[in-house]
């Protein structure tokens, strides 16, 4: 039987375009007249919809805003749904992916940062989202890796979020050029689990020997030394 419903997964990326560009003209509204002063209707216009269409995606203004968060967030979960292999990575992957999308929308970022920065309820209403991804990832990590002290696990997510955070608003300024290659780099240096990554000064050993000793004598004395360290 022939099926005239069109394909989800299109379905769902042209629902997406449609929000997308509806939060791109709310963003530059929220710029050029300030987040207080524009309206919903001026935002539907702005976007080619109807008001009645704005609320059947929106609830409100703000939601606008942080709207790429939401289907960020659910993109993530159904990520970490299908992991394979170690959490930890897992996690790191779900951190990368969801910047590699926000590096595709940067102009959407950064003028969302520019808004943000000037309204203190945005500010408030960025921290909650902020939690809500280092929740997604610290409930993923209690489910796979039971057992481990829960500190361990929330200290990783709040370091792995932070480390997302800072290179996405270092790029969104426009004060660097992060790739998700940086990214995977600064994630693999945050310690897992309790581990903890020696410094430089920690593996450095200090041998003193009598200046007479001959060349194969200090070479045997390293080599008994080093044994018992």
């Amino acid at each position: 039987m022939p099926n005239d419903l069109p394909a989800r997964p299109r379905a769902d990326a042209d629902s997406t375009e449609r929000r997308l560009t509806v939060v791109d003209q709310a963003l530059r509204l929220f710029a050029e007249k300030g987040y207080e002063a524009t309206t919903v209707d001026e935002i539907a216009e702005a976007a080619g919809i109807s008001r009645r269409t704005f609320f059947r995606q929106f609830r409100s203004k703000e939601d606008v805003v942080f709207a790429d968060h939401e289907s960020q967030l659910a993109r993530a979960r159904a990520f970490l749904d299908a992991a394979q292999g170690d959490p930890w990575d897992a996690v790191c992957e779900a951190v990368v992916e969801v910047f590699e999308r926000f590096t595709q929308w940067r102009e959407i970022a950064a003028r969302r940062y520019g808004v943000v920065r000037q309204v203190p309820t945005l500010r408030e209403r960025e921290i909650v989202t902020v939690f809500r991804y280092e929740r997604l990832f610290t409930d993923y990590l209690r489910r796979r890796l039971q057992g481990t002290a829960d500190l361990a696990l929330v200290q990783f997510t709040a370091a792995v979020t932070a480390t997302h955070n800072y290179l996405l608003r270092r790029m969104v300024r426009g004060e660097s050029a992060a790739s998700p290659a940086d990214l995977r780099a600064a994630l693999a240096a945050i310690p897992r689990g309790g581990q903890r990554i020696a410094t430089a000064a920690e593996e450095m050993v200090v041998a003193v020997f009598p200046r007479d000793l001959s060349p194969r004598q200090v070479a045997d004395l390293l080599a008994q030394r080093l044994d018992t360290l």
